[in-house]
Protein backbone atom coordinates (compact mmCIF):
# COMPACT_ATOMS: atom_id res chain seq x y z
CA UNK A 1 0.00 0.00 0.00
CA UNK A 2 1.37 3.42 -1.09
CA UNK A 3 0.91 5.88 1.43
CA UNK A 4 1.97 10.17 0.71
CA UNK A 5 1.76 12.63 3.29
CA UNK A 6 -0.80 14.27 1.32
CA UNK A 7 -3.11 11.51 1.45
CA UNK A 8 -4.98 12.92 4.74
CA UNK A 9 -7.53 10.66 5.42
CA UNK A 10 -10.17 12.85 7.79
CA UNK A 11 -10.94 10.94 10.93
CA UNK A 12 -15.24 10.15 9.74
CA UNK A 13 -13.69 8.56 6.38
CA UNK A 14 -11.01 6.53 8.37
CA UNK A 15 -13.68 5.40 10.42
CA UNK A 16 -16.61 4.19 7.92
CA UNK A 17 -13.87 2.51 5.98
CA UNK A 18 -12.41 0.61 8.84
CA UNK A 19 -15.98 -0.43 9.87
CA UNK A 20 -16.45 -1.29 5.92
CA UNK A 21 -13.58 -3.52 6.34
CA UNK A 22 -14.41 -5.20 9.59
CA UNK A 23 -17.84 -5.99 8.24
CA UNK A 24 -16.14 -8.16 5.60
CA UNK A 25 -13.79 -9.92 7.90
CA UNK A 26 -10.64 -8.63 6.55
CA UNK A 27 -7.57 -6.46 8.15
CA UNK A 28 -6.68 -3.48 5.86
CA UNK A 29 -2.86 -4.52 6.87
CA UNK A 30 -1.92 -7.65 8.77
CA UNK A 31 -1.11 -8.03 11.61
CA UNK A 32 -3.50 -5.09 12.76
CA UNK A 33 -4.70 -6.91 15.45
CA UNK A 34 -7.33 -4.11 16.89
CA UNK A 35 -9.41 -3.63 13.60
CA UNK A 36 -12.68 -4.38 14.95
CA UNK A 37 -12.56 -1.81 18.11
CA UNK A 38 -13.16 1.35 17.11
CA UNK A 39 -10.55 3.67 17.57
CA UNK A 40 -10.03 6.36 19.70
CA UNK A 41 -10.67 9.97 18.25
CA UNK A 42 -7.78 12.19 16.72
CA UNK A 43 -8.36 14.68 19.47
CA UNK A 44 -8.24 11.95 21.96
CA UNK A 45 -5.08 10.49 21.17
CA UNK A 46 -3.26 13.77 20.49
CA UNK A 47 -4.85 15.56 23.75
CA UNK A 48 -4.62 12.88 25.97
CA UNK A 49 -1.05 11.49 26.31
CA UNK A 50 2.49 11.27 28.61
CA UNK A 51 5.35 12.75 26.67
CA UNK A 52 7.06 14.14 30.17
CA UNK A 53 10.01 16.40 27.98
CA UNK A 54 6.99 18.76 27.85
CA UNK A 55 5.25 18.20 30.98
CA UNK A 56 3.33 16.06 33.44
CA UNK A 57 -0.11 16.45 32.75
CA UNK A 58 -1.94 14.81 29.93
CA UNK A 59 -2.45 18.34 27.94
CA UNK A 60 0.89 19.44 28.40
CA UNK A 61 1.98 17.75 25.23
CA UNK A 62 -0.12 19.30 23.11
CA UNK A 63 0.11 22.96 24.49
CA UNK A 64 4.00 22.82 24.52
CA UNK A 65 5.34 20.40 21.82
CA UNK A 66 4.13 22.80 19.29
CA UNK A 67 7.98 24.56 18.98
CA UNK A 68 9.83 21.24 18.47
CA UNK A 69 11.33 21.00 15.28
CA UNK A 70 11.05 17.66 13.42
CA UNK A 71 12.49 18.84 10.08
CA UNK A 72 15.47 17.85 9.15
CA UNK A 73 15.76 14.74 11.79
CA UNK A 74 18.18 12.02 11.83
CA UNK A 75 18.22 8.79 13.59
CA UNK A 76 21.99 7.17 14.63
CA UNK A 77 21.68 3.61 14.21
CA UNK A 78 25.34 1.73 15.57
CA UNK A 79 27.02 -1.00 18.02
CA UNK A 80 26.41 -4.30 16.57
CA UNK A 81 25.62 -3.85 12.98
CA UNK A 82 27.17 -3.78 9.84
CA UNK A 83 25.69 -0.51 8.07
CA UNK A 84 26.10 1.97 11.10
CA UNK A 85 25.11 5.68 10.24
CA UNK A 86 23.12 8.78 10.16
CA UNK A 87 19.37 7.89 8.66
CA UNK A 88 16.94 10.25 7.53
CA UNK A 89 12.95 9.11 8.19
CA UNK A 90 12.47 8.74 4.93
CA UNK A 91 15.45 5.99 4.84
CA UNK A 92 13.89 4.21 7.47
CA UNK A 93 10.04 4.36 6.80
CA UNK A 94 9.79 5.21 2.62
CA UNK A 95 6.37 6.02 1.55
CA UNK A 96 5.62 3.07 -0.43
CA UNK A 97 6.79 0.95 2.66
CA UNK A 98 4.59 2.24 5.32
CA UNK A 99 1.58 -0.20 6.92
CA UNK A 100 -1.48 0.74 8.71
CA UNK A 101 -1.77 -0.64 12.13
CA UNK A 102 -4.49 -0.72 14.71
CA UNK A 103 -3.24 -1.33 18.46
CA UNK A 104 -4.61 -1.08 21.62
CA UNK A 105 -2.46 0.90 23.63
CA UNK A 106 -2.37 0.19 27.79
CA UNK A 107 -0.69 2.82 29.80
CA UNK A 108 1.04 1.40 32.92
CA UNK A 109 -1.17 3.83 34.37
CA UNK A 110 -4.28 1.65 34.44
CA UNK A 111 -5.90 3.55 31.19
CA UNK A 112 -6.05 2.47 27.53
CA UNK A 113 -6.71 3.59 23.71
CA UNK A 114 -7.07 2.06 20.58
CA UNK A 115 -4.62 4.01 18.14
CA UNK A 116 -4.52 3.79 14.24
CA UNK A 117 -0.79 3.97 13.71
CA UNK A 118 1.33 4.28 10.26
CA UNK A 119 4.86 2.84 10.35
CA UNK A 120 7.07 0.36 9.46
CA UNK A 121 8.22 -3.16 11.18
CA UNK A 122 11.38 -2.55 13.14
CA UNK A 123 12.66 -5.61 12.22
CA UNK A 124 13.39 -4.39 8.40
CA UNK A 125 15.05 -1.26 9.50
CA UNK A 126 17.03 -3.20 11.99
CA UNK A 127 17.87 -6.19 8.74
CA UNK A 128 18.89 -3.21 6.42
CA UNK A 129 21.27 -2.30 9.49
CA UNK A 130 22.70 -5.60 9.75
CA UNK A 131 22.26 -6.85 12.58
CA UNK A 132 25.69 -8.71 13.53
CA UNK A 133 24.94 -12.52 15.20
CA UNK A 134 26.09 -10.91 19.04
CA UNK A 135 23.62 -8.55 19.08
CA UNK A 136 21.27 -9.57 22.12
CA UNK A 137 19.72 -6.09 22.83
CA UNK A 138 18.37 -2.57 21.10
CA UNK A 139 18.68 0.32 23.02
CA UNK A 140 17.09 3.27 22.49
CA UNK A 141 17.35 7.20 22.48
CA UNK A 142 14.89 10.15 22.56
CA UNK A 143 15.59 13.77 21.35
CA UNK A 144 17.42 15.60 23.72
CA UNK A 145 16.96 19.16 22.97
CA UNK A 146 15.98 21.93 26.10
CA UNK A 147 15.46 24.68 24.34
CA UNK A 148 12.43 23.08 22.41
CA UNK A 149 11.47 20.72 25.42
CA UNK A 150 11.24 22.40 28.58
CA UNK A 151 11.03 19.98 30.75
CA UNK A 152 14.54 19.11 29.90
CA UNK A 153 15.93 22.28 31.42
CA UNK A 154 14.14 21.42 34.97
CA UNK A 155 16.08 18.01 35.40
CA UNK A 156 13.35 16.50 36.93
CA UNK A 157 14.50 13.14 35.16
CA UNK A 158 17.18 11.99 33.78
CA UNK A 159 17.40 12.94 30.38
CA UNK A 160 17.34 11.72 27.48
CA UNK A 161 14.59 9.42 28.17
CA UNK A 162 15.96 5.87 27.37
CA UNK A 163 14.61 2.51 26.53
CA UNK A 164 15.13 -0.99 25.09
CA UNK A 165 14.00 -3.70 23.75
CA UNK A 166 15.47 -7.66 23.98
CA UNK A 167 16.32 -8.49 20.09
CA UNK A 168 13.46 -10.98 19.42
CA UNK A 169 10.81 -8.63 21.22
CA UNK A 170 12.18 -5.86 18.39
CA UNK A 171 12.29 -8.17 15.69
CA UNK A 172 8.78 -9.33 16.15
CA UNK A 173 6.45 -8.78 13.34
CA UNK A 174 3.90 -6.51 15.89
CA UNK A 175 7.13 -3.82 16.43
CA UNK A 176 6.90 -0.70 14.83
CA UNK A 177 8.64 2.13 14.20
CA UNK A 178 5.20 4.55 14.02
CA UNK A 179 5.66 7.63 11.52
CA UNK A 180 1.72 9.05 11.72
CA UNK A 181 -1.92 7.85 12.60
CA UNK A 182 -5.06 8.88 10.87
CA UNK A 183 -3.24 8.73 8.05
CA UNK A 184 -1.59 12.13 9.31
CA UNK A 185 2.04 12.54 10.13
CA UNK A 186 3.04 11.64 13.57
CA UNK A 187 1.98 15.03 15.81
CA UNK A 188 4.64 16.09 17.77
CA UNK A 189 2.67 15.71 21.51
CA UNK A 190 2.90 11.86 20.19
CA UNK A 191 6.58 11.14 19.34
CA UNK A 192 6.66 12.91 15.89
CA UNK A 193 8.59 12.20 13.57
CA UNK A 194 9.31 8.55 14.54
CA UNK A 195 8.53 6.71 17.35
CA UNK A 196 8.46 2.86 18.71
CA UNK A 197 4.93 0.84 19.09
CA UNK A 198 5.29 -2.48 21.19
CA UNK A 199 1.11 -3.16 21.74
CA UNK A 200 2.20 -5.85 24.45
CA UNK A 201 3.89 -3.66 26.51
CA UNK A 202 2.86 -0.34 28.57
CA UNK A 203 3.31 2.44 26.91
CA UNK A 204 6.70 3.88 28.56
CA UNK A 205 8.25 1.45 26.37
CA UNK A 206 7.29 2.76 23.42
CA UNK A 207 9.66 5.26 23.38
CA UNK A 208 9.15 8.33 21.27
CA UNK A 209 10.53 10.76 19.07
CA UNK A 210 13.78 8.61 18.79
CA UNK A 211 17.42 9.69 17.56
CA UNK A 212 19.28 6.94 18.49
CA UNK A 213 19.38 2.88 17.91
CA UNK A 214 22.01 0.84 19.14
CA UNK A 215 22.56 -2.85 18.76
CA UNK A 216 23.98 -4.20 21.88
CA UNK A 217 25.43 -7.39 23.76
CA UNK A 218 23.95 -5.93 27.41
CA UNK A 219 20.73 -5.37 28.69
CA UNK A 220 20.60 -1.40 28.37
CA UNK A 221 20.15 0.73 31.00
CA UNK A 222 16.20 2.58 30.67
CA UNK A 223 14.82 5.59 32.31
CA UNK A 224 11.73 4.55 34.55
CA UNK A 225 13.75 1.28 35.61
CA UNK A 226 17.14 2.72 36.74
CA UNK A 227 14.73 5.58 38.48
CA UNK A 228 12.31 3.38 40.04
CA UNK A 229 13.61 -0.50 39.54
CA UNK A 230 10.81 -1.65 42.16
CA UNK A 231 8.03 0.35 39.98
CA UNK A 232 9.03 -0.18 36.47
CA UNK A 233 10.59 -3.53 35.20
CA UNK A 234 12.74 -3.77 32.02
CA UNK A 235 10.38 -6.18 30.31
CA UNK A 236 6.73 -3.76 31.25
CA UNK A 237 4.83 -6.38 29.46
CA UNK A 238 0.46 -5.58 30.29
CA UNK A 239 0.01 -8.30 33.44
CA UNK A 240 -3.20 -8.05 35.04
CA UNK A 241 -1.99 -10.43 37.57
CA UNK A 242 1.25 -8.62 38.56
CA UNK A 243 0.13 -5.24 39.94
CA UNK A 244 1.99 -2.13 39.97
CA UNK A 245 3.12 -1.13 43.90
CA UNK A 246 0.57 1.47 44.45
CA UNK A 247 -2.62 0.65 42.02
CA UNK A 248 -3.88 -2.88 40.56
CA UNK A 249 -3.67 -3.57 36.77
CA UNK A 250 -6.40 -5.58 36.79
CA UNK A 251 -8.61 -3.21 34.57
CA UNK A 252 -8.20 -0.16 33.00
CA UNK A 253 -10.29 2.73 32.18
CA UNK A 254 -10.47 3.22 28.26
CA UNK A 255 -10.14 6.90 27.10
CA UNK A 256 -13.70 8.40 26.15
CA UNK A 257 -15.99 5.64 27.69
CA UNK A 258 -17.40 8.31 29.38
CA UNK A 259 -18.22 8.65 32.98
CA UNK A 260 -20.78 5.31 32.90
CA UNK A 261 -18.40 3.96 30.29
CA UNK A 262 -16.54 1.96 33.89
CA UNK A 263 -13.68 0.07 33.54
CA UNK A 264 -13.00 -3.38 31.85
CA UNK A 265 -10.73 -6.46 32.44
CA UNK A 266 -7.05 -5.85 31.50
CA UNK A 267 -5.62 -8.94 28.90
CA UNK A 268 -2.65 -10.91 29.26
CA UNK A 269 -0.29 -8.93 26.99
CA UNK A 270 -2.83 -6.59 26.05
CA UNK A 271 -4.70 -8.97 23.96
CA UNK A 272 -2.03 -10.42 21.98
CA UNK A 273 -1.13 -13.51 24.10
CA UNK A 274 -1.72 -15.34 21.22
CA UNK A 275 1.42 -13.65 18.86
CA UNK A 276 3.88 -13.07 21.67
CA UNK A 277 3.31 -15.35 24.99
CA UNK A 278 6.17 -17.57 23.52
CA UNK A 279 9.01 -15.19 23.85
CA UNK A 280 8.58 -15.58 27.76
CA UNK A 281 7.90 -19.37 27.91
CA UNK A 282 9.68 -20.70 30.91
CA UNK A 283 10.03 -16.98 32.70
CA UNK A 284 8.79 -15.93 35.68
CA UNK A 285 6.38 -12.94 34.85
CA UNK A 286 6.23 -11.81 38.37
CA UNK A 287 10.07 -11.31 38.72
CA UNK A 288 10.59 -10.63 35.28
CA UNK A 289 8.02 -8.04 35.30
Amino acid sequence: MKLSWSDVTPEALFLNRRSFIASLGVAAAAPALAAVEKPNSFEQITNYNNFYEFGFSKTDPADNAGQLTTDPWAVEIGGLVDRPGSYSVADLAPANAVEERIYRLRCVEAWSMVIPWLGVPLAGVLEKAGVQPGAKFVAFETLYRPEEMPEQRRRSMDWPYREGLRLDEAMHPLTILATGLYGKPMPNQNGAPIRLVVPWKYGFKSIKSIVKITLTDRQPVTTWQAMQPREYGFYANVNPQVDHPRWSQATERRIGAGLLGGRQETLMFNGYGDQVAQLYAGMDLARDY
